[in-house]
């Protein structure tokens, strides 16, 4: 007997009340992690457990994740690097420098608004705007 794990079904389960945000900043994500968490009150630390790793190539790519939030909250954020030497974790948001994905608990549009609001005020920061999960084509790379 042959047992066979359902991606899609594992996909739609981590995706379940999740709001991403795609954001253009041409800088190391140690300086965006840092004026992230200076201009907004965030505590995001680079969380090595839940590195992406994807093999492309014939090679190995490593995309970093910072993660804040505590154990009492049940709102997690993650910061993922789009970008590793050459190569994305999103391919179709090549222009993205870093994706912010939210999740643990619905996200309420009062919030998200504010939050987009006040990312977009952050010198160094070009462009933000919300990502449809149901239109990345590669979302099974977010997943960790």
């Amino acid at each position: 007997m042959k047992l066979k794990l359902d991606l899609e079904e594992i996909t739609d389960e981590f995706f379940e009340d999740t709001r991403i945000i795609g954001i253009m900043a041409p800088i190391k994500q140690y300086h965006f992690c840092w004026s992230i968490n200076v201009h907004l009150g965030f505590d995001f630390r680079i969380n090595n457990d839940i590195e992406i790793q994807l093999m492309k190539k014939e090679r190995k790519y490593y995309f970093s994740i910072a993660q804040h939030g505590s154990e009492s909250h049940a709102l997690k954020h993650y910061i993922y690097c789009n970008k590793f030497d050459g190569e994305y974790l999103l391919p179709e948001y090549k222009h993205l420098d870093f994706l912010w994905l939210m999740k643990g608990e619905k996200v309420e549009e009062d919030y998200f608004s504010t939050l987009l609001s006040e990312i977009r005020n952050i010198h160094s920061i070009q462009l933000v705007a919300e990502l449809s999960k149901e239109t990345l084509k590669h979302r099974s790379h977010l997943i960790f």
